[in-house]
Parts: C-alpha cells; structure tokens; sequence
C-alpha cells in the first residue's frame, strides 16, 4: 500500500452531458468527446501501464474525468462559458447520431452555426475554478 498523500490536480477533465440521453448515448457520447482531448492536450495523458507480468498498456488520463448532466440551457450556457474563457473543448451534437463516420461527424458540425448547435455533449479542460465555472447549474451524473 502507498502511503503518499493523494495527488491533487490544479486542472479539471469534465464532461457535461444532457440529461435525457439514452445509457447507451451517454456512454457513446462520453467516450467520443475525452478521446479529444489527449491529442490536443498532451499533458492530461499519463505514463503507459504494465502489470506485474510485464505486459504493456495503453496510457490513460493522469486524472480523473468527471461527468455532470444538465438541461439544454445548461449545455448551452456552458458551452459559451467555455468559449469566452478559450479552454480546450469537444462537442457532440445530437445530428452525430446519425452519421457513420468521422468525416460525416465533421461535416454535420461544420453545417451549423455556434449558437444553433444541438448540444448533447461537451468535455472541457482546463484550470478547476474555471472549468467549475463553465460546468455552474450542472450536477454530477449519478
């Protein structure tokens, strides 16, 4: 057992997601938008993993990822506390359900303008008070 005091980070990994989303739509949607992240992110990615037979693993995030839902309004809200503090973000909008691959994914974003995005998800990065600020009226996923 580690007996060294837990790690506290001075960044924040949240996805917001709408609350009326089917299980499977959640999962979907949650998995799509962190997957953005550690590209553009690199830092959030931490060391590869090994098991005690030296088998390698993939890195993962170095923190946890936490995962609130709101309404439509709070999407929206949040989505433009997020733009006007530029932190790094990912969307999903509901048209995405109905495309198959990514280059249809891009198209269907670029299609519509900012303020008329059909949000269903949105993960954001960045300082804790500010992404605590961007997530404000959502409330952790049970």
């Amino acid at each position: 057992m580690n007996d060294a005091p837990p790690i506290r980070f001075d960044t924040k990994i949240a996805v917001l997601l709408r609350e009326d989303l089917e299980t499977w739509q959640r999962l979907n949607v949650t998995a799509f938008l962190v997957s953005g992240l550690g590209p553009e992110v690199p830092e959030v990615i931490g060391e590869p993993y090994e098991d005690a037979d030296q088998v390698p693993y993939l890195p993962m995030f170095r923190q946890p990822v936490l995962v609130f839902e709101g309404g439509k309004e709070t999407l929206r809200s949040a989505h433009t506390r997020a733009l006007s503090r530029s932190l790094p973000r990912s969307v999903f909008t509901s048209d995405l359900f109905g495309t198959g691959n990514d280059r249809d994914n891009r198209a269907a974003v670029r299609a519509v303008p900012t303020g008329e995005l059909d949000l269903v998800g949105l993960a954001v990065y960045g300082p804790r008070n500010a992404v605590d600020k961007v997530v404000k009226g959502a409330r952790l996923h049970p």
